[in-house]
């Protein structure tokens, strides 16, 4: 008796999939996978609101995600041209370096010990070196910025160069900003364009 209800179970469960795949169901579970993996332009943007506005950045850039992780909302972006990478970190109530960590003599060793608690990731940061400091403008205030250069393990890139500042929000939270690209491809010119319409 109760082999014969397994097999009636399992004659149902396959009508039932056999239903559900006649009426679409593998294409409405086919896009609903595919917009949880690449969300739409929309999709991100709203997202993105979180951290800033982005509505101001030119056609040159891409927003390409924007996610919540570990406590803390980012959004990336690529220079299409260049794929140089942008990063606007909502550090949220915790805080990671501040504007008073960029402007310090120290801050190269302030700089590790904030990359330390990030290096169990899938890659990791050697070697940093500061190279140069100057000022840009983000979120509608001029701030301070260090400029490094480092190595990253674990992926093909090898040699990065690039700049790491933080402003505060509208809302008093900090903003840690980072581009970052291949040593021999990196342009401030286009990480200044990108954060000074960010706000």
């Amino acid at each position: 008796m109760g082999c014969l209800k397994n097999i009636i179970r399992a004659i149902i469960l396959t009508l039932a999939v056999i239903g559900f795949l006649s009426i679409g169901g593998k294409e409405f579970v086919a896009g609903w996978f595919s917009q949880w993996i690449h969300p739409t332009h929309e999709t991100i943007l709203e997202r993105a609101q979180k951290v800033g506005d982005f509505s101001g950045i030119n056609e040159e850039f891409e927003l390409e995600k924007a996610a919540g992780m570990l406590g803390y909302n980012a959004v990336v972006a690529e220079h299409k041209a260049s794929g140089q990478k942008l990063i606007v970190v909502d550090s949220s109530k915790k805080t990671i370096i501040t504007e008073e960590d960029i402007k310090s003599e120290n801050i190269e060793e302030k700089l590790k010990t904030a990359l330390q608690k990030f290096k169990y990731q899938a890659a990791s940061i050697e070697d940093l070196k500061v190279t140069k400091r100057g000022n840009m403008y983000a979120y509608g205030k001029e701030k301070p910025y260090v400029r490094f250069d480092a190595k990253i393990s674990r992926l093909p890139i090898g040699d990065v160069s690039g700049i790491i500042s933080v402003t505060t929000a509208q809302d008093g939270t900090n903003r840690i900003l980072v581009a970052v690209n291949e040593k021999s491809k990196y342009s401030q010119l286009i990480s200044e364009e990108f954060f000074k319409e960010v706000k």
